[in-house]
């Protein structure tokens, strides 16, 4: 079960106060929707059809050879894009004011291979709520070959994670189909439920129908109609998450296991030090936030804190949002942690994969 945990610090309160009048009046005054708008809506397409175009290639034959590469590389460029763009806003509520339609659109994520009821636990649940808190944040899980919290046990394997990491994040989304029932088992165990009561049978059977129909889809279809034999179409699967897995994992990576965040622990009594949203600042970081390329390809993941602070409010808005909040949090004394460019956040998080990678010296 989870441990009941209290974010509550009211010296900080006036800080949340301030920073919500002033984003809500951001869209009052410039009298926007905090959905997803028409750029949102082309974003949504060009991933899908990074994605398919691709496979519509495989299933028709018509490329081979070292072309086959390429699809298979554009494909996992494509898996990465829906997952980050679309099924990411949707699952948190942030697409469409309608929760239908976010419902609707957030099952593309069977289309690559996840579950919706897992992601949801493990992200909206554990890790939006109990960021970097170890033990409880689903995203650093103590991992036997991985050290992403300097509140986890130390191996002498960990003093060589910031080599063979990055390697490692290539597998991110190639066990999905096993690890889903895994999680499935531990979630529906802990009670855990994103929405309403949990009906665990109804829960498995979407599970179980969404695999197969993906496994039809990524699998059986190519073998059966397209020029391609079983053992390439599997080696283009490979590649093709190889390719997203280390998208993925990287990019989420970079907002919170970087120099200058926090990895806070509850006192016994499950009390936290700070509110939630200054618990999130001081566990989340920024990267890029210049880079247009960045900013549209990674879904506004890069303004991971604006993120944090505001999950149902779509992508799209955080560029104007990080500027409010920054200044906000610099008002009142609180650190706005921001990597300049991608490639400095890419070297801090490798900085804190060695130094997390060090026994600890016992007090």
């Amino acid at each position: 079960m989870i441990p009941r945990v209290r974010f509550q610090n009211k010296e900080q309160v006036p800080f949340v106060k301030e920073l919500r009048k002033r984003v809500n009046g951001y869209f009052k005054e410039n009298k926007i929707s905090r959905n997803a708008n028409a750029h949102m809506v082309v974003k949504t397409i060009a991933m899908f059809l990074l994605y398919l175009i691709p496979y519509a290639f495989v299933y028709t034959g018509i490329l081979s050879g070292g072309w086959a590469v390429l699809l298979a590389l554009t494909m996992g460029i494509g898996m990465a894009g829906i997952g980050m763009n679309v099924m990411h806003d949707a699952n948190h509520g942030a697409y469409s004011s309608n929760p239908k339609v976010n419902n609707l659109i957030g099952i593309c994520i069977h289309l690559i291979g996840g579950d919706v009821y897992n992601w949801k636990v493990q992200h909206n649940i554990l890790h939006h709520t109990y960021t970097n808190i170890d033990g409880l944040d689903g995203d650093i899980h103590q991992d036997p070959l991985l050290r992403l919290s300097s509140e986890q046990k130390w191996g002498k394997g960990h003093k060589f994670q910031h080599v063979y990491a990055f390697f490692l994040y290539t597998l991110g989304t190639l066990l999905w189909s096993v690890i889903d029932f895994i999680q499935y088992r531990r979630f529906t165990k802990m009670g855990l439920s994103p929405e309403g009561k949990l009906n665990k049978p109804k829960q498995f059977r979407k599970l179980l129908t969404y695999k197969v129909a993906y496994w039809m889809f990524i699998f059986v279809v190519p073998m059966v109609f397209s020029p391609f034999v079983w053992w390439q179409v599997i080696l283009g699967w490979l590649l093709m998450n190889m390719v997203a897995g280390f998208i993925l994992t990287v990019t989420f990576q970079l907002a919170h296991v970087v120099e200058g965040v926090s990895f806070p622990v509850p006192s016994d009594k499950g009390k936290v030090e700070n509110e939630w949203m200054i618990h999130q600042l001081k566990t989340t970081a920024n990267f890029a936030k210049k880079s247009k390329l960045v900013t549209w390809y990674v879904g506004g993941l890069n303004f991971q804190i604006e993120h944090h602070l505001f999950p149902n409010i779509c992508h799209v808005h955080y560029k104007k949002l990080s500027d409010i909040v920054k200044a906000t949090a610099e008002e009142y004394g609180i650190m706005y942690n921001d990597k300049k460019t991608y490639l400095e956040a890419v070297r801090s998080h490798y900085k804190m994969l060695k130094q997390l990678g060090v026994k600890p010296i016992l007090s």
